[in-house]
């Protein structure tokens, strides 16, 4: 079968041929519609990954939507190595297939998945987000950050705010009330309290470092700082008394934290609000062929539509 592989750790994949996968017992053969691209996947095939490195060689990709045998199409976010989704066919435990809707385009149901999940659960799931409070999305215009932005507004928040690097996009932000382009003001943490009309309750925060410490800065008593990405920087200075003074709660967040049944629940939930057009989701579909291409456009983290791969 046609796939992208890695045949070197910290290397791009080029797509070829490898071994179709053969199902053990309590998996399946899923036949890959699309697969998105995700900072994840350049993580894990740096063979630095924390769970660490993948096999050589092996189908790089960690999700993907497709069909089974049965004609069911589902998506999936679990493959057993060194099967990835970047390719024809995918190996898949069983336990971790969730539905799709038949009616919704493969592409726009792939990029629901990690990152889109991502969003959403930073908001619904770990935020502790309440009608009426102020948020404030760092790295708006990011795959993660576009939905996380809409479902803050869709879960009730009084007033969104958008901030990332300017970009055409930027103004026009879905669920946004306000927008900061982070690199045009002197001095961010008077640009998110002027956005914000006083302080934030909760920040989704997709790029750490100082944009991190400058939302800190402007945040309420009692805020909620999410961790979910570190696109800026991957350590910043934090003074003490910044967290204690307001008891600031910072929390990490990880799409594989929340259980598979959460999971399934959030996904049919996003597919609702995509079906019924209260969720936009921008994507680029990329054939299999151009991965090589692909991913380094990924690497350069600049943000832009989600890349979704067509075997």
């Amino acid at each position: 079968m046609r796939a992208a592989v890695l045949h070197e750790h910290g290397a791009a994949p080029r797509c070829g041929e490898f071994s179709d996968p053969e199902p053990g017992p309590g998996q399946v053969v899923v036949e890959v519609e699309a697969a998105a691209l995700h900072h994840l996947d350049l993580h894990k095939a740096s063979g630095t990954f924390y769970m660490g490195p993948p096999p050589l060689p092996s189908v790089v990709g960690t999700d993907g939507v497709g069909r089974l045998p049965d004609g069911r199409r589902v998506f999936f976010d679990v493959t057993v190595a060194p099967y990835g989704s970047m390719a024809e066919r995918s190996l898949v435990p069983e336990g971790a297939l969730i539905d799709v809707p038949e009616p919704l385009d493969p592409a726009i149901a792939a990029a629901l998945g990690n990152t889109g999940l991502g969003g959403w659960l930073a908001v619904t799931w770990r935020s502790g987000l309440e009608p009426g409070e102020t948020v404030l999305v760092l790295g708006a215009t990011g795959a993660v950050g576009t939905i996380a932005t809409q479902a803050a507004k869709l879960h009730g928040a009084g007033r969104v705010v958008a901030a990332a690097l300017a970009d055409e996009r930027l103004p026009g932000l879905e669920g946004a009330d306000a927008t900061i382009a982070i690199d045009e003001v002197d001095d961010l943490t008077e640009a998110i309290r002027a956005a914000a009309g006083g302080g934030v309750d909760v920040v989704i925060d997709t790029l750490w470092g100082e944009p991190a410490l400058a939302a800190m800065r402007a945040a309420n008593r009692f805020a909620r700082h999410v961790e979910v990405g570190q696109l800026a920087a991957t350590e910043l200075a934090l003074p003490a008394p910044l967290i204690r003074s307001i008891s600031l709660d910072i929390r990490g967040f990880s799409i594989a934290h929340p259980p598979i049944e959460l999971r399934r629940e959030a996904f049919a939930q996003l597919c609702h609000h995509v079906g019924a057009g209260e969720i936009a989701v921008d994507v680029e579909r990329v054939p299999l062929a151009d991965v090589h291409t692909a991913w380094e456009r990924q690497r350069q983290a600049a943000g832009g539509p989600k890349l979704v791969l067509l075997p």
